[in-house]
């Protein structure tokens, strides 16, 4: 057997005469086509249009929240760009049950009382609008609970309310971004103890506890649908006039935020909730604090929507085994405080770019490569998770389609804009030959680390969780998680090229290899049939413990 130690052990020339004479070799096992990954490289370096993909995905088409106008926008934009490379079936295909869609055109925030000042921020997704500019007093209370509610009753009508005390900023010691090591790859490449680990080394959510409500029963989720309902009629009927508070994390200027209000169309609209920076909540929360007139000014513009909500889906056939498919996929929505670019048009454009790569060399495949962009990632991985159940197979049943059996791999790639570093087996280790395999002619671009560990919290999960090889590319962090992921600095400028393009290769290289493979990848067993639980971990991520 030849191992690939061996074969990376070979002389240049060796292997410069493989590659001459186009030849499939040997990989521990595994054929690598090493012609056909070199012609990947040269395309997705030389030729690469990567960034022009991001560049329209966020500058031009963001934000892209589901159900939202933008989202609509960069869909149909995606459609012409893959059929301008020659990818002709390409689809919306549609998904129910997400409710309302939403979207705000306008906002201004700013300090008028004690003195002027401009504040950062936006509003949270799913809440109201001023309907023209107002101005009101700051005022704080907690409103936490039915005792919160009954005692501020009558007291804030046409006030805007904070509820949060300042909150410390720390000194930044730390670099805010960085790239893996080979220490942290070294040590991510590790198994896990042998224990529940969840998302990132984290609980799952089944093992985390929620702390007890104020009357000292277990709080459930049913429990806190039912009290921001009643919370948001509440500020309705006493005329709050709006609400300020932190986002849920970050300084330096940038603000992470979500969703305020909810989907349903039986939901109440309560009144602009702002997210602000950190420092600037803090200066007003202070000055209320000790009892200093503060007055805002909000002007915010919001609008909901009943629109179709749909995954785009596009594909290049295949040959002799047409019927088989490989996929590759990333969300196409993004949360509304920036453009959605890591987080994630870079993971787009990188499918993207791949069926590019893929359709300018003319490389032939035997089975079918699909993309798919997913919808409401962001809420509960609700567009991938549809489509499974729709093509594969019902989690809470486990009764599998005919198509279950023709899939070969699914890709995802959601984890920023950083550079492959390896892959997640998702503790299918009998992957790990042909993984190594298919890394080892990207090994001097920083790619060479396949752990059996887990990941989790974006689209992989669902075909996972019916028993399909679906897998998440290890990427270095960069500045994700301290400053991009859900933040107002999620654009452009935090991608880099020279990642994106590495990225896009090795993308179009797995394509290409899991598409022309013999044999099926093999597979886990199929997993018991379990109800589904919304997977909403995306909303507030938390870093790798490598990090």
């Amino acid at each position: 057997m030849i191992t690939i130690t061996r074969i990376l052990a070979l002389s240049a020339a060796t292997a410069v005469g493989l590659l001459a004479q186009d030849k499939v070799v040997l990989l521990s096992n595994e054929k690598v086509d090493l012609m056909g990954i070199h012609r990947i490289k040269g395309e997705a370096i030389e030729n690469s249009q990567v960034m022009d993909h991001l560049f329209y995905l966020t500058d031009v088409n963001g934000p892209r929240l589901t159900a939202s106008p933008g989202y609509d926008k960069a869909a149909e934009w995606v459609k012409k760009r893959l059929e301008s490379f020659g990818v002709s079936d390409v689809k919306f295909e549609k998904w129910s049950g997400f409710g309302r869609g939403w979207a705000y055109s306008k906002f201004s925030a700013q300090l008028v009382d004690p003195t002027y000042s401009p504040l950062i921020g936006y509003p949270n997704a799913w809440t109201g609008g001023t309907n023209g500019p107002v101005t009101a007093e700051v005022v704080m209370a907690t409103l936490r609970t039915d005792a919160d509610l009954e005692k501020w009753k009558g007291k804030l009508k046409g006030k805007i309310v904070i509820s949060d005390p300042p909150r410390e900023v720390g000194l930044h010691t730390l670099a805010r971004g960085r790239r893996y090591d080979d220490a942290a790859l070294a040590a991510e490449s590790m198994a896990m103890d042998p224990a529940p680990s969840g998302v990132f080394g984290l609980p799952t959510a089944a093992m985390r506890k929620l702390p007890p409500g104020p009357d000292g029963q277990p709080m459930t989720r049913e429990r806190i649908v039912a009290f921001r309902k009643k919370y948001h009629q509440w500020l309705i009927d006493e005329g709050v006039t709006g609400l300020l508070m932190p986002g849920y994390r970050g300084e330096a200027g940038t603000v992470f935020a979500g969703n305020g209000g909810g989907r349903d169309e039986k939901d109440p609209v309560p009144p602009p909730m702002i997210s602000l920076t950190i420092e600037h909540y803090n200066r007003i929360a202070r000055l209320v604090q000790k009892k200093v007139l503060v007055k805002v000014e909000l002007d915010v513009k919001t609008e909901y929507f009943n629109r179709e909500t749909y995954n785009v889906v596009a594909e290049i056939p295949g040959t002799s085994k047409k019927d088989e498919v490989v996929m590759v996929g990333a969300h196409l929505d993004s949360w509304h405080g920036a453009t959605g670019a890591t987080d994630n048009g870079a993971g787009c454009a990188v499918g993207i770019e791949a069926l590019r790569i893929i359709k300018a060399l003319n490389l032939k495949t035997d089975r079918t490569i699909r993309l798919a962009l997913w919808s409401g990632e962001e809420q509960g991985l609700f567009g991938s998770a549809a489509y499974v159940k729709d093509h594969f197979a019902d989690r809470e049943t486990m009764a599998t389609k005919a198509d279950h059996a023709k899939l070969q791999a699914y890709f995802n790639l959601d984890n920023g804009g950083g550079k492959i570093r390896g892959i997640y087996l998702q503790s299918n280790d009998m992957l790990r030959p042909v993984f190594d395999a298919w890394l080892a002619p990207f090994r001097d671009y920083g790619a060479n680390t396949v752990t059996i560990r887990n990941t989790g919290s974006t689209d992989h999960v669902p075909f996972n969780n019916v028993g399909l090889p679906a897998f998440q590319f290890i990427q270095d962090p960069l500045e994700y998680f301290s400053t991009t992921h859900h933040s107002n600095m999620d654009v452009f400028d935090y991608v880099p090229k020279s990642d994106m393009m590495q990225a896009s290769a090795i993308m179009a290289a797995f394509l290409y290899q899991a598409a022309n493979r013999e044999e099926m990848l093999p597979r886990k067993p199929l997993p018991k049939p379990a109800k589904r639980r919304e997977d909403t971990s995306s909303a507030t991520p938390t870093p790798p413990t490598t990090n």
